[in-house]
């Protein structure tokens, strides 16, 4: 199992009250409602292995070169963390740390790696995988990633972890016409302003998705601008080929990398904490409570 933590401390965020706080006041209210998350992920799923999967870099110097809109919105204003620093909620950015280091005196895999994305981890992970891999990620980016034949599938939650939409490939199909494979044709030519990818003016997610079925692929499309007997519409071959710049740079940026320098980790789930002494020092000034209990009791219940 591959979390996508930021999308996941993100909506435990937004989704458990501020009022959840530590003795000194501060909000926990992310780092509780992830471990919540956590916790009911292992009880209803049962992996074997689990990583947190980290954002070492939001927004990868290699892809803002190719499309400098990446994510440019996302910026916030110049501040102590530096010019090309994420806006995050105030009271989100400091719960970070408390996050990484409860991870860490549990000895749950957290992994991250400078220059990349967490998608990126995420999809080298599933790349190198022998066996079935679940990705619980908030994006839809990483449907991508989906393969029925490799066992490979996204769980994306509705309402907070318990409520969890598998996507596999029927799925993807019923709801957009392609497969895993074909999702970053279809969303680079769709673009994605959360994202910052312009697409290609005037072709939406169903044109996307019938230009995809008329011509196989991103490929398949662009040779068919050059051949004047395709079908495509006037307006389509105007639209596509006034976009070449942005077509050939864009499925870099939008395909996740499958070849990040992983470090070597124990991704295995522990049943014990690895630090004991660390993590009751964490649950003490963080007021961690229920939430840390009900994790570390869910890690040592589970069948051997």
């Amino acid at each position: 199992m591959l979390l996508d933590t930021a999308s996941l401390y993100f909506r435990a965020y937004f989704g458990v009250p501020e009022s959840v706080k530590a003795p000194d006041g501060t909000p926990v209210n992310a780092v509780r409602g992830l471990l919540d998350f956590i916790a009911r992920l292992i009880q209803d799923h049962r992996p074997d292995d689990l990583v947190a999967c980290m954002d070492a870099d939001w927004r990868p110097d290699w892809r803002v070169r190719l499309i400098p809109s990446y994510k440019a919105h996302r910026v916030a204003e110049e501040t102590e963390r530096g010019p090309d620093a994420e806006e995050v909620p105030d009271t989100l950015a400091p719960q970070v740390p408390v996050i990484e280091d409860v991870l860490d005196a549990l000895g749950i895999a957290r992994v991250g790696v400078a220059s990349y994305e967490a998608d990126d981890v995420i999809g080298t992970f599933t790349a190198r995988a022998t066996g079935p891999v679940d990705i619980v990620t908030g994006d839809r980016d990483l449907y991508q990633l989906v393969d029925d034949e490799r066992g490979v599938r996204v769980l994306y939650p509705l309402k907070g972890v318990g409520a969890l939409q598998l996507t596999d490939e029927a799925w993807l199909r019923g709801k957009y016409g392609v497969d895993g494979s074909g999702y970053v044709d279809l969303a680079l030519l769709r673009g994605d302003p959360s994202d910052g990818l312009p697409g290609v003016p005037g072709i939406g997610e169903k044109t996307a998705a019938k230009l995809l079925d008329a011509f196989g692929d991103l490929a398949g499309i662009m040779a068919a601008v050059d051949d004047p007997t395709s079908k495509l519409t006037p307006s389509q071959r105007k639209r596509l080929d006034e976009s070449r710049a942005y077509v050939a740079v864009a499925p870099k940026v939008v395909r996740v990398a499958d070849d990040v320098p992983l470090p070597e980790v124990d991704v295995a789930l522990p049943r014990e904490p690895r630090d004991p002494a660390s993590l009751d020092a964490l649950a003490e000034q963080w007021n961690l409570g229920g939430s840390l209990q009900r994790l570390v009791s869910t890690l040592h219940s589970r069948e051997c």
